[in-house]
């Protein structure tokens, strides 16, 4: 059974290496995929929306730590999400909401499980780790976790109308599902209007457009060029359908 990676801690900074420690002691030689390790840093509610969109491409089955949480050390609840066959361990702030929302079917539980010793600025490693691989382990016991009907915090169905992740390129990815009977409309960003292209090469050199990326969102792009450069994008900058 995957462990599924999904974080801010960054992909060069020490943190993944010590949260991949943990695993290895609790469940040896179990695979362990890094999906994203550079998720916006505190970007819960883009976190979860990207999360989301990248579920899909992982058996039912897998366990997905998920550690977007800039509330460490609060009074905010440890949590476990099954839905639609996938488990996510991850803090109660909406993280793992939008899944949640989304799915057929899903149950939430509280993680009553701890550790020995619980640092307060580092649950990823001594909590969320464990729970992680003691789920994927079959070794989680029922005493360990309790039921609940809701998290806290929760961020709805709802499409999330502004840039959630760039990528090195300079693509900006929204929250906005891409559907086809949209192909006509156009898109707006700080002030500048973008028409669909189904591909990069569809659209002229350095002019930027909207497409529907390989996740399925609505991603803004610029064919040989930054998109986030050319429109000064950042994450969280609103866009819309033009009426």
């Amino acid at each position: 059974m995957a462990i599924v990676l999904f974080t801010d801690f960054g992909s060069a900074d020490l943190y993944v290496g010590q949260v991949k420690a943990v695993l290895a002691q609790h469940t040896p030689g179990a695979e362990v995929i890094d999906l994203l390790h550079d998720v916006p840093a505190y970007g819960v509610k883009a976190a979860a929306h990207l999360l989301d969109a990248l579920k899909e491409f992982f058996p039912v089955g897998s366990v997905f730590l998920a550690v977007v949480d800039p509330g460490v050390g609060s009074e905010r609840e440890a949590l476990i999400l099954e839905a639609d066959g996938r488990h996510y361990v991850g803090p109660d702030n909406g993280l793992l909401s939008v899944i949640a929302a989304r799915a057929v079917e899903h149950r939430w539980w509280r993680i009553l499980w701890r550790p020995r010793a619980l640092s307060d600025s580092f649950h990823g490693r001594d909590l969320f780790a464990p729970v992680a691989a003691l789920l994927a382990a079959g070794k989680l016991k029922q005493g360990e976790r309790e039921e609940i009907s809701a998290p806290a915090t929760e961020f709805g169905a709802s499409d999330a109308a502004e840039v959630i992740y760039i990528d090195h390129y300079g693509n900006a990815c929204t929250g906005l599902r891409a559907r086809r009977e949209q192909r006509e409309a156009i898109l707006v960003a700080r002030g500048t209007r973008l028409s669909f292209a189904r591909v990069f090469s569809a659209a002229p050199r350095g002019v930027g457009f909207w497409h529907q990326n390989s996740y399925g969102l609505v991603e803004i792009a610029v064919n040989f060029g930054s998109a986030a450069q050319l429109l000064g994008l950042s994450i969280g900058d609103e866009v819309g359908w033009s009426v």
